[in-house]
C-alpha cells in the first residue's frame, strides 16, 4: 500500500503518447481527433457492480501493481490517463460491466511484470483512433455519462464511432483536490 501512495505522489508519471489528428469545436463544444499507438496494458474488469461502486476499488488495485505489488517488486512509476470501458444501454444508463486499464509505462513495454493479483491482466492492445473530449472536477458515473452524451449530440448520429462502448478517462491521482482533467474518449471506427 505504502508503495502505490508514493508511486502515485512522488513516482514519475507519463502521458500516453498520441498524434493530434485535428481540433475541432461544432456547437460551442471543442474537442480532439486522436490516434493512439499500440501498446500493452494492466487492464481488470467487474461484473455486478455500478460504476461508482467498483472504479475506486479498481484502480486501487492498478495503482498497487505499478506501485510495486507485482512479482519483480517493481515500482514503474505510473501512466496517465486511467481508462474505463463502459458499456452503454440504449437508455444512456451504463451497464454493470466495466474495464479499467492502465498504459504499462514505456521502460517495461517490452516485459512488463508479472502481477501478483490474479485480477489483473496484461493486454496487448491495437492502436485506435479517437474522439476526445475534455472536462474538468471529480468525475463519477453522472459526470462521465452527461459529458458522453454531449459528445454525442456534437457529432451527429452519422459519425463513424462505436457505440456500444465508450471510454472514461482520468488523468489526475485521486488525491488531487482542484486542476483535475477527465476525458470521454468515442471509439472510431475504422474504414
Amino acid at each position: 500500500m505504502f508503495g502505490m501512495i508514493k508511486n502515485s505522489l512522488f513516482g514519475n508519471t507519463e502521458e500516453t503518447e498520441y498524434k493530434l489528428l485535428s481540433s475541432e469545436t461544432k456547437d460551442g463544444v471543442s474537442f480532439e481527433v486522436r490516434r493512439y499507438d499500440a501498446s500493452k496494458y494492466a487492464v481488470v474488469s467487474s461484473e455486478g457492480r455500478t460504476f461508482d461502486q467498483v472504479t475506486g476499488e479498481l484502480v486501487r488495485k492498478l495503482l498497487m501493481y505499478i506501485g510495486g505489488s507485482n512479482e519483480q517488486d517493481e515500482a514503474m512509476g505510473t501512466a496517465s490517463p486511467l481508462i474505463i470501458t463502459v458499456y452503454p444501454r440504449n437508455d444512456g444508463v451504463l451497464s454493470r460491466r466495466l474495464m479499467v486499464a492502465i498504459r504499462i509505462p514505456t521502460s517495461y513495454q517490452i516485459s512488463p511484470p508479472t502481477p501478483t493479483d490474479s485480477a489483473i491482466k496484461i493486454e496487448e492492445r491495437p492502436g485506435m483512433t479517437v474522439y476526445a473530449l475534455q472536462f474538468g472536477g471529480f468525475a463519477g458515473e453522472t459526470e462521465y455519462r452527461a459529458e458522453a452524451l454531449r459528445l454525442t449530440r456534437t457529432l451527429g448520429e452519422t459519425a463513424p464511432f462505436q457505440r456500444k462502448q465508450y471510454f472514461c478517462c482520468s488523468y489526475d491521482p485521486p488525491l488531487k483536490p482542484y486542476g483535475r482533467r477527465n476525458e470521454v474518449w468515442f471509439l472510431q471506427e475504422e474504414p
